[in-house]
């Protein structure tokens, strides 16, 4: 005769095998709709170009070659491909400035509603969660009517006398750079809010009783509690910051290219698509490295300060 605790194992395993039963549809589409598309993107990738875009289904690694070496098309010798590494490099330098820049301004910003009364931080976090509900060409093309020569910018330093002549900043890196930090700041709002308020600030008071400066009592008190939160938006602003396009196609004017327009101009005017396969499998596997740093790099710490 089966014992007590027999059965409620027993009971135990037929609860966990009858969720699963009830998850596997939702999970087999997730799956399918998941892997479905990389597949065919790596499939993609190992194929000829086409001559008029689509490929030809001739076996080929010339694609994944193409990401980091170019074929002179007159002598054939073959060199480092500079416009896909300068690129790169670009589309890393914005997006780390991004990160940097949307947590200079969303630390301060969660700061003051994690220090709003309760009854008044929805409305706070309601401010910063309307641009969500525009889309994202929109609030490009916005941004573009501010910083363009006759913009509010130009307009408002021309009338303070600042300037004798309107600013270039629109189809620049600057420009780049602004309309992402505009796009993404909510994204590292939000976690450094979720990370504040549940900070105790009984332990900032008490900081201040032990005659900690401002600069103290945020490096050994605040930063430290914060720093889930810190790590969860720079993630969240970082990865889409590298894949970025719409943003850059506006405010960039087709010039400056970072990698995400790369990849669409395989796929559109450079009609060779297993090179646009390749490059964002390439991208994809960057994004899950820096992905990896950042969680092993915060793994670390906490074992270390544990």
């Amino acid at each position: 005769m089966a014992s007590a605790s027999e059965i409620a194992i027993e009971r135990d395993r037929a609860d966990i095998r009858k969720r699963w039963l009830l998850s596997a549809p939702a999970l087999f589409l997730i799956f399918i709709a998941s892997t479905g598309p990389l597949f065919i993107v790596l499939v993609y990738s190992f194929l000829a170009p086409g001559n008029y875009g689509d490929v030809k289904w001739e076996f080929s690694t010339d694609a994944w070659v193409g990401v980091v070496l170019q074929r002179d098309i007159f002598d054939g010798t073959i060199s480092l491909a500079d416009a896909h590494l300068q690129i790169f490099l670009r589309s890393v330098k914005l997006s780390l400035a991004t990160t940097v820049l949307t947590l200079a301004f969303g630390f301060p910003t969660a700061y003051f509603i994690a220090t709003r009364p309760q009854k008044t931080q929805a409305f706070w976090l309601f401010l910063i969660t309307i641009p969500f509900w525009t889309n994202l060409l929109i609030r490009t093309y916005a941004i573009q009517e501010v910083i363009r020569n006759e913009g509010i910018v130009n307009n408002v330093l021309l009338w303070l006398g600042l300037i004798d002549s309107p600013i270039q900043i629109l189809y620049t890196d600057l420009a780049i750079a602004i309309g992402m930090v505009y796009v993404y700041l909510p994204l590292m709002v939000l976690p450094l809010y979720a990370s504040m308020e549940k900070i105790d600030f009984r332990l900032v008071e008490a900081g201040y009783d032990l005659y900690a400066t401002r600069f103290q009592v945020l490096r050994r008190i605040i930063l430290p509690l914060v720093k889930p939160g810190v790590v969860a938006g720079s993630i969240l602003v970082f990865i889409p910051s590298l894949g970025a396009y719409v943003t850059p196609r506006v405010l960039g004017g087709g010039r400056n290219l970072m990698f995400g327009n790369l990849i669409e101009l395989q796929f559109g005017q450079g009609r060779n698509w297993p090179l646009g396969a390749a490059l964002s499998l390439t991208l994809m596997v960057l994004v899950m490295i820096a992905l990896l740093f950042y969680v092993r790099n915060f793994a670390r710490a906490e074992r270390r300060n544990g």
